[in-house]
């Protein structure tokens, strides 16, 4: 049964929930009972051609979607890309790879270890976007990997799913602000993300992001179970262009310092 829009979004949320228990709290305290537009939904990978960036992104250009903007991201050896749908509704999508020739020749060699685990042709597989981690890791080979690369150690802990589901804030309700979402969020006990300030960027990038730490849950890893940060919720609220539409890229220098939602801590 192929996957619409809407299964596949709600398949990845029900696994993102596992990750990140505490998305349901948020959803509560957010949505007052109404349901949550998401803004976008985050996914991470290695530059393998088994796993590259197009092979997770041609599970939504199948849907519909279209390739947007393109970004790079110098000190965390990244590049990354947003896709749109032609429902604006539909959550965006932002795929970003981490570029191994980079990375020391360590580092490498791990991440190729691990890809070499999947069965041919896993990346194509319907689950493929919610399957999470199907490699074999050890608790020395995700330190050694978080020594040089956060990125890289959560993808090897994780592996296939949403890094973070978003709440587009201008569809809430009860907040008209970023800050008062924020104010909302460690009201109710939980610990935001400040590298870069609570709020990274401003109207004048017409995009304004905020996030929680990642949740930390328990990965079983080839060796033994450790509890580790996992996922992020992240908040964001976009800001009308000349025209009077919303912006709807993203502002390389705030995604920056998001991606350090997950770091160990």
């Amino acid at each position: 049964m192929a996957h619409t829009v809407d299964s596949l979004f709600n398949a990845l949320w029900a696994d993102y929930q596992t990750q990140c228990p505490s998305a349901t709290a948020v959803h509560r305290l957010l949505g007052g009972g109404q349901p949550i537009i998401n803004d976008h939904v985050a996914f991470r990978t290695f530059n393998l051609p088994e796993v590259e960036l197009d092979k997770l992104a041609a599970h939504f250009l199948a849907l519909g979607y279209e390739p947007k903007g393109e970004y790079r991201f110098e000190q965390k050896k990244l590049k990354a890309r947003h896709f749109e749908h032609p429902n604006p509704k539909a959550p965006k999508v932002f795929i970003s790879e981490l570029l191994l020739e980079e990375c020391s020749v360590e580092l490498q060699a791990t991440v190729k270890a691990l890809v070499a685990q999947l069965p041919a042709g896993a990346t194509e597989a319907e689950e493929f976007l919610y399957s999470g981690a199907r490699w074999q890791v050890s608790q020395a080979q995700y330190r050694a990997l978080l020594a040089e690369s956060e990125y890289a150690a959560w993808l090897a802990a994780f592996g296939y799913r949403a890094n973070h589901f978003t709440v587009n804030v201008n569809e809430l309700e009860q907040f008209a602000t970023l800050g008062a979402v924020n104010q909302a969020l460690k009201d109710a006990g939980f610990e935001l993300n400040a590298s870069g300030g609570e709020i990274k960027g401003s109207a004048e990038v017409l995009l304004e992001q905020s996030s929680t730490l990642a949740d930390k849950v328990a990965v079983r890893f080839s060796d033994g179970e450790a509890i580790i940060p996992s996922c992020f919720y992240e908040f964001a609220l976009r800001y009308p262009q000349a025209d009077g539409t919303l912006y709807t890229g993203f502002v390389a220098a705030s995604a920056d310092k998001i991606f350090e939602s997950t770091d160990a801590r």
